[in-house]
């Protein structure tokens, strides 16, 4: 019964072809295996049902169906999976069998071009569907035991984006987690330049970008993604990030010390969420035994939170901005949390299996 609760849901796969059937799949091995275990493991349909009520399917100038919204989306997965740029992602499910059966192709039909895959992100960005498509992909993945809420993380990484100013610019530079500051100006912002982004100073360094701010699980499976600009304080806006995750009363919210404060002491309290914050000594006031050992504790599950920021850098060429502007960020963050998760799955399952 426990084996049969993870097969439940019914499979979208494309019937082969007797050109399919003949082609050689040994050498796509991994990959295939990976897809096979993604399509068994989602309910496509109920996917598919959302992208509908959010893209809506026309016809083309030249009078064709419009592409499938499922389709579409799953193009956004491989592209995110991959590191893939639009042209890209185009041309490896046209030339992959393993990439094309996971979209629901058969051998002999194109994909989507770029353009398509462009306009498709565009709308759902727009009308907020990827939000809705990674609580209910996240939904599903509890009934499953692989996301467990029985405790919480947060945790915000920076991501530079490549359309900064160049040289000496009009800016503000906030020294990470302290007051806005104004910075000497010669010009202004080129068009060319990402305005929604802005400036901050960590570790001694300046950086042009977006925050991503994450709520995890112990296992540093994403369960809410907030995107704010580079200068946003996350310690002053930790009510923001835990709004974006339906978390159970009475776990561990753990985050490192720079979250401690009597606001956000108050704000757990009231939220009915156990206080792990590391504990941050004062001045004149070093930490008790007791404290070191507390954070010690808590730090030996704190840390996968950073693992999940480091995971999407490394897997999927994350960190670095695709997109301008923060709504189009705050899809490309969600995408790879999303992948993320689903990357991270089937060994979750079989860890499970093993207990």
């Amino acid at each position: 019964m426990k084996n049969l609760r993870y097969f439940v849901f019914m499979k979208l796969v494309p019937v082969p072809t007797l050109a399919d059937s003949i082609c050689d799949l040994r050498t796509r091995k991994i990959k295939k295996q990976f897809f096979t275990q993604i399509n068994t493991l989602l309910d496509w349909q109920a996917i598919s049902g959302i992208i509908d009520l959010h893209y809506k399917k026309g016809r083309s100038a030249t009078g064709k169906p419009s592409y499938d919204g499922l389709l579409l989306f799953k193009m956004c997965l491989l592209q995110t999976w991959y590191g893939l740029s639009d042209y890209e992602v185009e041309d490896r499910v046209n030339d992959s069998i393993s990439f094309s059966y996971f979209c629901g192709l058969t051998i002999e039909q194109v994909a989507p071009d770029h353009s398509t895959l462009s306009r498709f992100r565009t709308a759902m960005t727009k009308s907020g569907a990827y939000e809705i498509l990674f609580k209910t992909i996240n939904t599903q993945l509890e009934f499953h035991n692989i996301i467990v809420k029985t405790g919480a993380i947060v945790d915000a990484s920076v991501i530079d984006t490549p359309l900064k100013p160049k040289g000496k610019t009009n800016h503000k530079v906030t020294e990470d987690r302290k007051d806005e500051q104004e910075v000497a100006v010669t010009k202004d912002y080129a068009d060319s330049v990402d305005k929604e982004a802005s400036w901050l100073k960590k570790g001694g360094k300046y950086r042009y970008g977006y925050k991503k701010h994450h709520v995890t699980d112990d296992e540093g499976l994403v369960l809410g993604v907030l995107t704010t600009k580079a200068s946003t304080n996350e310690v002053a806006n930790l009510e923001e990030v835990l709004d974006t995750a339906d978390l159970p009363e009475n776990i561990p919210l753990k985050a490192d010390k720079g979250y401690k404060s009597e606001k956000n002491d108050k704000l757990l309290k009231q939220r009915k969420l156990k206080n792990h914050i590391l504990k941050k000594a004062k001045k004149n006031k070093p930490l008790t035994q007791w404290e070191k050992k507390f954070n010690k504790l808590v730090g030996a599950t704190r840390f996968k939170v950073e693992r999940t920021f480091g995971g999407i850098k490394r897997w999927f060429n994350g960190g670095t901005a695709r997109y301008k502007g923060i709504e189009k960020m705050h899809t490309q963050n969600l995408m790879e949390a999303m992948c993320y998760n689903l990357y991270r799955s089937p060994g979750i399952i079989a860890s499970n299996f093993k207990k």
